[in-house]
């Protein structure tokens, strides 16, 4: 809001304004009364100054206009926004939900962990015990520690793994080894209850987990599909009669008081909260089919393994105990989710079932009459073979599947309605990626149809402030076009904390940073300022002492050959020569045979010299 309007005026209405809906018998939450105040201060028909303090007569109107519509149980528009602070409010995605219930599971076993690892005197052996019989009755989620079978099993599964006699042992370990094989012992217990149930040697009191999560997330999904079309039929009829109103200014005055466009923005913010329930219900049935799959498939090894065998090595079947306990942990999550889903889609009914009661579907159907209604699908494939001609835009960057990567995956702006109906005809049609998106500042904007996608790009700037100031007259526009950032100080603060919860897209992120100078400008600092009038004159009667100072030099014989002195020389250069050409020579090597030296025949020797030195011309 504007600086003129303190935050302490606003609070005071807010106070005023739940007071006297209190008093008309309706307990509203503050989050509800904050965000209707700033929307009737926002909204241009009020006619509100922003930039100057509101008088106690702009107060009591402001008062009485927020009461008035707080207390208008029939207007759609009331209904949206307390369907959309009831979705902020309630709402959690899969690890929200599934952390939360970790955190309370944490909080409900923590003071049991507590007096189970603290040191204990040896008579109190059999309490210790008993206590982690409950501890893993507690965190194991299979039965009550005041149900006597479901104690009777845990024990017995726990004297398997943990003998009474060895608590001796136990309790010498330190606190944190305590703490993660009382959580070691929690699985272990767990998986050997099940294989027993799985054997059919116990385990009645453990509910089949698979079958009810068969049966629950199929009615979900079918529940929210039916009420999905219910609502899809009845926008797209809105829509139509709408359309058909246009032109027709004396039908349409009569029919202002139905307020047909704030049921249609009623139905497309129900819708775009169903989709979002509808994408988590069927996150949950892939993951229960996953499960089934790994829990029957680590069963069998068990079985086999322990088949036909009177003794076993821990080794081979504990690792199969934890796996078993570990899946059974992620269906009883999948329970919680459904549970979850199942109450926030009863929940949300109840913000969009009376709008049918007000305009009866009798007169509606009426109103039809020779109206063409057109569903969102039909109406994108009437466009299907239409699409922006790049070459009349020349300074506008318009996107296309076929040169654009990742295409699918744009965050497209207003929730991926027509850019151009919202502000300029109030209506929210679906907007056809294939006609051409627009990008524009670094946002992407979608079009009903072609001539609508030319006329926008005309002037973007022009109608994003029209669409922005349609949203200032109906206030559940804001989260339902995805405006908050436009709005920030409109949101509600729960819902401004969670604004990544109502977003169909994860907003892009990235890493940034930023360096500055030290000092960027040069410093003014005087370094031979003296402020002390007695340093200034002893700095002075130094320099008048300096003025009859001579400095003398001189050199002897002795010392004139104590000076520095410095010679250069050039280093030697590496000097080679390169002659025309390679030649070598090779004399024969002498070779003398001695023939006759070992005798003969004869009793004289006869030797002969023969000389086998080869020429000297055939070497």
């Amino acid at each position: 809001m504007a600086g003129a309007l303190s935050q302490s005026v606003i609070k005071g209405i807010i106070r005023q304004v739940g007071l006297e809906c209190a008093t008309q018998g309706q307990s509203l939450s503050e989050t509800l009364v904050a965000f209707m105040v700033k929307a009737v201060l926002l909204d241009p028909r009020n006619d509100f100054n922003m930039d100057r303090t509101l008088t106690e007569k702009d107060v009591q109107n402001v008062t009485q206009l927020c009461v008035t519509r707080l207390l208008d149980t029939t207007n759609p528009s009331l209904r949206t926004i307390k369907m959309q602070v009831y979705f902020d409010m309630n709402y959690a995605n899969r690890d929200e939900l599934l952390s939360e219930q970790q955190h309370v599971l944490e909080g409900k076993v923590a003071p049991l962990i507590r007096a189970i690892t603290e040191t204990c005197p040896q008579e109190e052996m059999e309490n210790v015990y008993q206590r982690i019989v409950t501890y893993v009755l507690l965190r194991s989620g299979l039965g009550s520690p005041t149900d006597i079978e479901a104690v009777r099993e845990a024990t017995a599964a726990l004297q398997s793994v943990l003998l009474p006699t060895e608590m001796r042992t136990f309790i010498s370990h330190s606190k944190k080894d305590k703490e993660q094989q009382l959580k070691e012992l929690a699985m272990l217990v767990t998986g050997i209850r099940l294989y027993n149930k799985e054997c059919q040697k116990g385990g009645s009191s453990i509910k089949d987990l698979p079958a009810i999560l068969n049966e629950a997330i199929p009615s979900a999904t079918e529940t929210i599909d039916e009420h999905l079309n219910c609502c899809h039929l009845l926008a797209h009829r809105y829509t139509a009669l709408l359309e058909s109103l246009q032109g027709d200014r004396y039908r349409y005055s009569q029919l202002c008081a139905f307020k047909l466009k704030e049921a249609v923005f009623n139905f497309r913010q129900y819708e775009a909260f169903l989709c979002i329930l509808l994408s988590d219900a069927i996150t949950s049935a892939r993951e229960v089919e996953s499960l089934n799959v790994q829990f029957e498939a680590t069963m069998m090894v068990l079985k086999n393994t322990m088949q036909d065998k009177t003794y076993i090595d821990s080794k081979d079947v504990f690792p199969l105990f934890i796996e078993l306990s570990k899946l059974w942990t992620s269906f009883q999550d999948e329970m919680l989710l459904v549970s979850f889903l199942t109450n926030m889609i009863d929940n949300l009914q109840q913000f969009s079932e009376i709008q049918s009661q007000h305009l009866p579907e009798n007169m509606l159907t009426s109103l039809l009459e020779g109206v063409t209604v057109k569903s969102d699908k039909e109406r994108m494939q009437e466009t299907m073979g239409t699409r922006v001609d790049v070459s009349d835009f020349k300074n506008q960057e318009w996107l296309f599947p076929e040169t654009t990567d990742n295409f699918d995956q744009l965050l497209i702006q207003y929730h991926g309605f027509c850019a151009h109906s919202i502000g300029v005809r109030g209506l929210l049609l679906p907007g056809n990626p294939a006609i051409g998106i627009l990008k524009h500042k670094q946002k992407c904007y979608v079009f009903s149809s072609k001539e609508a996608a030319y006329i926008f790009a005309q002037d973007p700037d022009k109608f994003i402030r029209l669409n922005v100031e349609k949203a200032k007259e109906y206030a559940e526009l804001i989260q339902l076009l995805e405006l908050r950032h436009q709005f920030e100080y409109l949101v509600p603060h729960a819902q401004a904390r969670n604004a990544k919860k109502c977003s169909m897209k994860p907003p892009q992120k990235c890493d940034s940073g930023t360096q500055t100078d030290t000092h960027i400008l040069p410093p003014t600092i005087v370094r031979s300022y003296e402020w002390n009038e007695w340093e200034l004159r002893r700095k002075a009667i130094k320099l008048a002492n300096l003025r009859r100072k001579l400095t003398h030099a001189m050199q002897t014989d002795l010392s004139h050959m104590r000076r520095e002195n410095f010679t250069q020389v050039y280093l030697p250069k590496e000097v080679g020569t390169q002659t025309k050409r390679d030649n070598s020579s090779n004399v024969p090597k002498p070779q003398i045979y001695l023939r006759g030296l070992r005798g003969g025949s004869s009793p004289t020797v006869h030797m002969v010299t023969v000389d086998l030195t080869r020429p000297l011309d055939e070497t």
